[in-house]
């Protein structure tokens, strides 16, 4: 009940008070907003929300040399929050293995093939040799055997002898014939046995390569420091459940060099043309609003490009901090204050007080005259005043009732 009694005297309140304030009269409230002209240095800027990154960084990578494998993307089962800060060593994420282990089951089935085949390619070739052996040895006796009974023929008739000669001769020929096969027999057995030992030292190798990637899928830091989350050409975090390329962007996670920072940012179409390279900014992070730093231009794109879910051709734009704090963090919003232009002490007014009639422009003064003015370059809140004001003047922004009435006072009247 006394909510009620609350609520509605606050509602009371605010009612009295509209009233007082449409009952004013409006030259009252109008006569109440005027400032006065400011001399100084005045400043043209363009400004711009961007996102704070690293200079330089230590990419993370997963395991090399998996397209070997036919592995062509590999996926993060597991990973350290974003931000963390790790030692060398430590572990960084865990890749999914389901494709690399049937790999690996298949090439150890293959070796068992392979093994089975070079013991088997072995003892083939080794009972041939041992068999071409044993028949040279055969044929050496029958050589023999026939050089004797050549010797016991002379008392023979002719017929016997030469007959006997004639094997003898046989007998020669085919022990020479066979030792040639077995030096044939045997080179080839050595080329079977060599391309079998060739395949199958090949396939070892290759399965020693495998079990050092598998153990690459454990990723851990290649140095101190930050792990920040790459983003991917999308602008998004490549975090759990992502897939990294095994190929050309073979990134798990980046370790960002925090004491080299920079902005990136981009600037619309329209204003490009006043951005240039060296250019002093003025940036604040929306983390920390009170701390101002300062930075420079780096960098600024030739060719446009269109952004997300807008029409309009934005050009990328890269801005150094000049100052090192170590609570700036990657991926922070910035605000980047881009100084293009200085004009070192002139007058200069709001642009609200700028008022146009009959081809003239003129700003009212708080002494109830129009003086016509001369109008320089503006920003975005000001515009300076080449002719017609004083440093000492003011002015209305919202000017009394009637003030068109108000004597003009040209730029010749004030010369």
């Amino acid at each position: 009940m006394k909510k009620k009694h609350v609520f509605f005297a606050v509602m009371g309140l605010i009612g009295i008070a509209i009233v007082v304030y449409l009952l004013l009269p409006e030259e009252n409230i109008r006569e109440q907003v005027s400032v006065p002209v400011t001399y100084g240095d005045f400043e043209i800027a363009v400004t711009t929300t961007g996102e704070l990154e690293a200079k330089d960084s230590r990419e993370i990578y997963g395991p090399s040399g998996l397209r070997e494998f036919r592995i062509w993307q590999v996926k993060i089962n597991d990973m350290i929050p974003d931000g963390t800060v790790v030692d060398s060593g430590d572990w960084v994420a865990d890749l999914d293995q389901s494709e690399i282990i049937n790999s690996k089951k298949d090439l150890e089935t293959e070796l068992e093939k392979l093994n089975s085949q070079y013991i088997k390619t072995k003892l083939d070739t080794s009972m041939t040799l041992r068999q071409a052996r044993e028949e040279l040895i055969n044929l050496e006796f029958a050589l023999e055997e026939q050089k004797i009974r050549l010797e016991q023929s002379k008392f023979e008739p002719p017929a016997t002898i030469r007959q006997i000669k004639i094997d003898v001769k046989k007998a020669k020929r085919n022990l020479e014939q066979a030792g040639r096969n077995y030096h044939l027999k045997k080179e080839k057995a050595e080329a079977e046995m060599s391309e079998v030992m060739a395949t199958l030292n090949q396939q070892q190798r290759k399965y020693a390569s495998l079990k050092k990637v598998v153990d690459k899928f454990r990723v851990t830091a290649p140095e101190a420091g930050m792990v920040v989350y790459k983003r991917n050409w999308r602008g998004e975090k490549q975090a759990i459940g992502a897939t990294i390329n095994t190929g050309w962007d073979n990134v798990v996670a980046e370790l960002p060099d925090l004491s080299k920072m920079r902005s990136k940012t981009y600037v619309n179409e329209v204003d490009i043309s006043k951005v240039e390279k060296g250019q002093e900014v003025e940036i604040s992070v929306d983390a920390f609003p009170d701390n101002s730093y300062n930075g420079v231009v780096e960098s600024v794109a030739n060719i446009g490009q269109q952004m997300n879910n807008s029409n309009a051709k934005v050009f990328e734009v890269m801005i150094d901090l000049k100052d090192n704090d170590s609570i700036l963090r990657p991926a922070m919003t910035t605000k980047n204050k881009i100084i293009t232009d200085v004009f070192e002490q002139v007058v200069y007014v709001p642009i609200e007080a700028i008022h146009y009639s009959d081809f003239l422009t003129y700003v009212v003064t708080s002494d109830k005259k129009r003086k016509e003015v001369s109008l320089g370059k503006s920003n975005e809140n000001h515009i300076i005043i080449e002719e017609g004001l004083d440093p000492e003047d003011e002015i209305y922004l919202l000017p009394p009732e009637g003030y068109e009435s108000y004597r003009l006072i040209s730029l010749k009247e004030a010369e």
